[in-house]
């Protein structure tokens, strides 16, 4: 006797590998670049951890509906592919991890200084690097296949994805912060490593500090005034000059000892300038230094250039009607914070209305404008002029006839012929720049004005200088000794020689943060109120030498001793003439 057996289909066994390649999949947006990071040895491994849990995030909709994985995995992978080009070029570009305080930088950056930066940084070998990488995320999408799994089974692991990678780390963060929007600001720091969450979080602060730029207008017409002031020189005439420099080392500048000849101009006028010699800028970033340069924050009490007095706001306080003169790009008013600053001045004068940078906008149209300002019958004066610089692209900072620097003699050893170019380019710039500060001098001279004048850079440049000459430009999180080193020049007329005290002699060598200056601008300007630190001013008696801490003062542990830096770094070339007086 026999008996029928049902013909049933035999029970099919999970794709394991369908699974395993859809994983593979979404992991290499986030983690080929966290792999690099890892083999380079540049950052810890909590990074590469988190982004590769985080990537299994993106197997719950391809699970929740199988029949359009392809599609499905093609849309978010395309999306991943497009923000993570960012973070894999930049890794190619500094060997470090795209941050959101790059990315802050970034979006600060308009369209034209973005691709100013590009065709700075873009080199030959980044073609084929960013074809392969292309090549492998194609390669990957062709893999993907439906991988079928029940519906409630499907339900039952995305809710366990979802547990284990969302709400469990924000869970456990909770009994360690004050509240529930510090626990997800925690679990934001964490998400950071993987796209697109670099760029989200990144664009979503930008917005945010966006919108407290557009406030600080509002907030800082609020600012109480400093208390007790006193000026030396009240209901006298004065005109006081700061110009603020822009990426412009000290290394490469003769008038600190630098061979090459780059300032003839100031080199000529030398007796009548005090030069100091050991400064140094808190950040390699121009928003970021002046937040502290120009207002009374610095690394440990970072937002106070939010709540107290700018030096614009001190000077007007003191009776002086304010300028701004900028020829940093302003497509608009509020492109930047740094016109943030100069809106707190009683008039503005924007020269550089190029949509594109790479122009022939010269800081040497800094000088018809100030000529007006110095006509102006405002008997107080303080001028404040911003330039351009040595910023790169450094061709385009001066015209051809100060193209005076080529081939290699003074070059560092062993750069390419690019590198070559690149570096006697910001040579030529800088020369330019003593063109230019030195005209401004001059102009100031000739009007035979009470007042003074001073001059330093916002952050430095790494041309080729430091360690095996490889470093081009800045990056705060692989700091060197010349993103950090700026010229400090000061000048006074006989009147206000007269009336002052300006034997700075014993002070030039002083080691000295320009996060400080406020302090300084108010001894040199003849103020004293009860917010005044002298024992911060490079010029006082009563000056005490401090820590010159770098870095990100919104993460205290990246903040580092640049005393430390310069011993750690012995050769920077020719910066090193000047740093270690």
């Amino acid at each position: 006797m026999t008996t029928d057996i049902p013909n049933t289909p035999a029970k099919r066994r999970f794709d394991w590998k369908g699974l395993a390649w859809l994983f593979v999949f979404f992991w290499y947006f986030s983690g080929v670049t966290q792999a690099l990071i890892q083999l380079n040895g540049t950052s810890g491994f909590a990074g590469f951890r988190d982004a590769f849990f985080l990537s299994s995030l993106w197997l719950i909709p391809v699970l929740l509906f199988p029949k359009r994985a392809k599609l499905i995995a093609g849309v978010l992978g395309l999306v991943l592919f497009l923000c993570s080009l960012l973070s894999f070029g930049y890794f190619l570009i500094y060997q470090q991890e795209f941050s959101q305080s790059v990315i802050f930088v970034i979006f600060e950056s308009n369209d034209a200084e973005a691709g100013e930066y590009l065709s700075q940084y873009f080199v030959w070998w980044m073609v084929p690097a960013f074809l392969a990488y292309t090549a492998g995320a194609a390669l990957l999408w062709t893999r993907v296949r439906p991988v079928q799994l029940a519906r409630p089974k499907a339900l039952i692991v995305s809710l366990v994805l979802l547990a284990l990678f969302v709400a469990l780390p924000i869970a456990k963060q909770i009994p360690r912060t004050p509240t529930l929007a510090d626990a997800w600001q925690k679990f934001e720091d964490r998400i950071e490593p993987a796209v697109p969450w670099q760029l989200l979080i990144g664009y979503r602060n930008y917005r945010q500090q966006l919108s407290g730029m557009e406030a600080m207008l509002e907030a800082n017409a609020k600012v109480p005034p400093l208390t007790h002031l006193v000026d030396s020189g009240a209901g006298l005439p004065a005109t006081l000059v700061l110009i603020i420099g822009e990426s412009t080392n000290r290394g490469h500048m003769s008038l600190y000892g630098y061979p090459r000849e780059t300032n003839p101009e100031l080199d000529r006028m030398k007796d009548q300038l005090s030069v100091f010699t050991n400064v140094v800028s808190p950040r390699p970033y121009t928003i970021e230094a002046l937040q502290q340069v120009l207002t009374f924050a610095d690394e440990k009490h970072p937002d106070l250039f939010l709540t107290t007095p700018s030096i614009v706001d001190v000077m007007k306080q003191a009776g002086y009607k304010t300028w701004w003169i900028t020829n940093q790009q302003t497509l608009t008013k509020r492109n930047t914070m740094l016109t943030t600053f100069s809106q707190q001045a009683d008039e503005q004068v924007y020269l550089n209305n190029n949509r594109n940078q790479n122009a022939a906008q010269y800081d040497g149209d800094v000088l018809e404008p100030f000529a007006k300002v110095l006509a102006d019958k405002a008997p107080r004066k303080l001028i404040v002029i911003h330039l351009l610089g040595t910023h790169v692209n450094y061709d385009y900072r001066y015209p051809q006839e100060f193209a005076k620097f080529s081939g290699r003699d003074g070059t560092p050893p062993g750069l390419n012929d690019d590198q070559v170019k690149t570096y006697n380019s910001y040579d030529n710039a800088v020369l330019y720049n003593d063109f230019v500060v030195s005209s401004i001098i001059k102009q100031f001279g000739a009007t035979d004005p009470n007042g003074f004048l001073l001059y330093l850079s916002d952050h430095g440049e790494d041309v080729y200088d430091s360690g095996k000459h490889d470093s081009l430009g800045r990056n705060e999180g692989r700091p060197t000794v010349p993103m950090y080193t700026i010229p400090f020049i000061a000048w006074a007329s006989p009147k206000w020689r007269a009336t002052h005290d300006w034997n700075f002699a014993g002070a030039l060598g002083r080691p000295y943060s320009s996060s400080s200056l406020i302090h300084t601008w108010a001894d040199m300007a003849g103020l004293s109120f009860d917010e005044h630190d002298r024992s911060k001013s490079l010029v006082s008696p009563a000056f005490v030498a401090r820590t010159r801490y770098i870095g990100d003062p919104y993460q205290p542990s990246s903040l580092r001793d640049f005393g430390d830096l310069a011993k750690q770094q012995p050769d920077q070339g020719a910066a090193q003439s000047v740093t270690s007086q």
